[in-house]
């Protein structure tokens, strides 16, 4: 069984989706990063950037166990061990992994930026709103090209790259966007929305996360806690 150290974030429901998708047996291991546990020397250990989510897998390529971080490898780790959703073809692999990078090194860091200054910053600043909601809105832009003449984003077939920008974009009101601007991405959004795995990977640990209200959790989640050395 698939121990997954997770919380119900876009990028740990990246996985959790995968497990499901997958059929993968596994064992959620909740980590509070509204409580700092992500800076546990444990978790540390497998997740040396002290980001959710990571796995240890009790039988990985060789038979003996493998952890891995970061969400985009972990997809792509996961498709390779039960041989979907990534491509088997050279072809087929290269174009949806350039889309996977696109979620990892686009969709993901701008629309987080568009969150925290859209919602979690103290200080309310102009320049960052304006700069990462034009970015989301560009970004989402890019999604309904490709969708205008793709099924899925890396192509026909539905795979990792679908998995990993879905959960990003659950929360588009607070990226300031208005569905009606992206005809295409909505309608491969309410699909993906209604497949029972990613229904069931979306609920993972949701009924544990609370508010981000308190100075305590924000000074975790974005203060000096954030910056010390391990």
């Amino acid at each position: 069984m698939i121990e997954v150290y997770s919380w119900a974030t876009p990028n740990g429901h990246k996985v959790h989706i995968m497990l499901e998708e997958c059929g993968l047996p596994y064992k959620v291991i909740p980590v509070d990063i509204g409580a700092g546990e992500q800076f546990d020397p444990k978790f540390l250990e497998i997740s040396p950037n002290n980001k959710i989510p990571a796995i240890v897998d009790p039988v990985g390529p060789d038979g003996q166990p493998i952890s891995l971080f970061e969400s985009g490898a972990i997809l792509v780790y996961l498709a390779a061990k039960t041989g979907k959703f990534l491509p088997a073809s050279d072809r087929g692999k290269f174009e949806t992994l350039q889309w996977l990078m696109f979620q990892m090194g686009g969709v993901g860091p701008m629309l987080g930026q568009a969150h925290h200054f859209r919602i979690y910053a103290p200080q309310k600043i102009d320049y960052a709103i304006e700069r990462y909601t034009n970015e989301a809105k560009r970004l989402y832009a890019v999604m309904d090209k490709r969708l205008a003449k793709s099924t899925y984003i890396a192509g026909p077939e539905y795979s990792i790259a679908d998995i990993a920008i879905f959960p990003w974009l659950r929360s588009w009101k607070n990226q300031g966007i208005d569905w009606n601007d992206y005809p295409h991405l909505k309608g491969w959004f309410d699909e993906i929305a209604a497949r029972p795995a990613v229904q069931r990977g979306v609920e993972v640990l949701v009924d544990r996360r609370k508010p981000l209200t308190g100075d305590k959790e924000r000074e975790i989640l974005f203060g000096a806690k954030q910056y010390e050395r391990r």
